[in-house]
């Protein structure tokens, strides 16, 4: 499982600045209007060789101007809850404020590591500034400027040593791992239950898998595969709690630790904003996808014709990914449950495959031939030759051409459908590079 850094602290003291240094992007929007989308806030950070996710749960908790406080303790408890490391970003210019107290007093009661962070220190004379937070009781303030980005390599330094090394090693190899994510009350707990049936003597919890999403082998009806279950699992916090915004940060972990996922959707609700959120994290870690409608059985029409105008409308909005595969459930009914498993290994055999380099060489060079690239500025762009990734991650294409810094967007996607509609790559995604020749 990955580990998971979460950022919290009170609005204004440079949480997605922060954010946006750490993971390299301008992603989180800075000016912190509540309600900016959410997915934004989560992203994935390396250093020194390893990787971990975070996650700025300020920008998932919508911030209203009366409720600070309750807004407040309800991303401190999201993030003991969750996270692994917590970072307690707090600002140096306007000093401590009657929310950090009581922040500070929250976490003081945690066990997990927290680590003080003393931002918008810009230079040496305001690194004295830094000692008022020692009132905080959280030990030694680490001073940075998450603008210009002075402390913050040192600061990634201390979060790896506080982070538990991954134990990666214990994983099955070879065996596929599929997470069922989606919205709350989606059904995902019916459909593992259905997937398991009664027989609970085929379940063998895998031991030593981390607290948060339970690991179970499906070992049945020629099907062996790892269920990453993330649905209801632990106990809910004391406070009210935003169930929507625990669906994401709950789904995280169980997207980062699956090959595939099967996206549960309400077909009574159908897409909603929290849907997308789920499927761009899955784009995010480029997994492989089965979109799953569930509750079927509940649906007055069920004709042909409204099937394929709901299929129609989720592709719309999952577009520019549409190939992937939808299919209509009832977990109550067990309607079509042994359709998704046989889908979902699929999919799987799908990320593993692999196109002889002539086969691929004769399709693709042809179908560039038909449709080149754009010239640019009367320069023509002439791709030579193609050839996949062995063993990558993700169908990887390699496209050997002279000026690989011209083929744009609209080309690559081009390419795209081209190699998906001569092979099979259903709910994959697809990488596709330009190289020099």
């Amino acid at each position: 499982m990955g580990n998971l850094v979460a950022i919290v602290g009170r609005p204004n003291v440079g949480k997605s600045t922060l954010f946006n240094r750490l993971t390299n992007t301008r992603s989180a929007i800075v000016n912190e209007e509540s309600g900016t989308t959410r997915d934004r806030q989560y992203g994935k950070v390396e250093w020194c060789g390893r990787e971990f996710s975070i996650v700025d749960t300020g920008g998932w908790v919508v911030n209203s101007d009366d409720i600070f406080e309750e807004e407040i303790n309800k991303q401190v408890s999201i993030a003991i809850e969750e996270a692994d490391v917590i970072l307690f970003v707090v600002d140096s210019v306007n000093g401590t404020t009657d929310l950090d107290d009581h922040v500070a007093s929250i976490l003081r009661r945690t066990t997990k590591p927290v680590i003080l962070v003393a931002n918008k220190i810009d230079s040496n004379e305001q690194r004295y500034a830094s000692a008022q937070f020692y009132s905080l009781g959280l030990g030694d303030p680490f001073c940075l400027s998450a603008i210009n980005g002075s402390g913050t390599g040192d600061l990634l330094d201390t979060i790896l040593a506080r982070l538990t090394p991954d134990e990666q090693s214990v994983q099955v190899e070879d065996v596929p791992r599929i997470a069922v994510v989606g919205r709350p009350n989606a059904g995902k707990s019916s459909i593992i239950n259905a997937f398991i049936g009664e027989d609970r003597n085929i379940v063998t919890d895998i031991a030593g898998t981390t607290r948060d999403s339970i690991h179970t082998r499906y070992n049945k009806f020629g099907f062996d595969f790892i269920l990453v279950d993330t649905a209801g699992i632990r106990k809910k916090g004391k406070i009210t709690e935003d169930i929507e915004y625990y669906s994401v940060i709950r789904s995280i972990r169980a997207i980062e630790a699956s090959d595939v996922c099967v996206l549960m959707i309400d077909a009574e609700r159908g897409i909603e904003g929290q849907d997308m959120n789920i499927f761009s994290l899955i784009q995010k870690n480029k997994k492989g996808l089965v979109v799953c409608v569930n509750k079927w059985d509940l649906v007055q029409d069920k004709s042909t014709k409204a099937i394929k105008t709901f299929e129609t409308a989720i592709r719309n909005r999952f577009a520019p990914f549409t190939d992937f595969p939808i299919i209509f459930t009832s977990a109550i009914t067990k309607q079509r449950i042994f359709k998704v498993l046989e889908t979902v290994k699929e999919v799987y055999e799908n990320r593993k495959r692999q196109i002889p380099t002539a086969r691929l060489n004769e399709e693709m060079l042809a179908a560039i031939e038909a449709y080149p690239p754009p010239a640019h500025k009367g320069k023509y762009v002439k791709i030579k030759y193609v050839t996949q990734l062995k063993g990558a991650y993700v169908p990887t294409f390699i496209f050997f051409c002279n000026l690989p810094q011209w083929v744009k967007e609209p080309y690559k996607r081009y390419l795209e459908n081209q190699i998906r509609s001569k092979w099979k790559f259903g709910g994959t995604p697809i990488n596709i590079f330009m190289r020099q020749k």
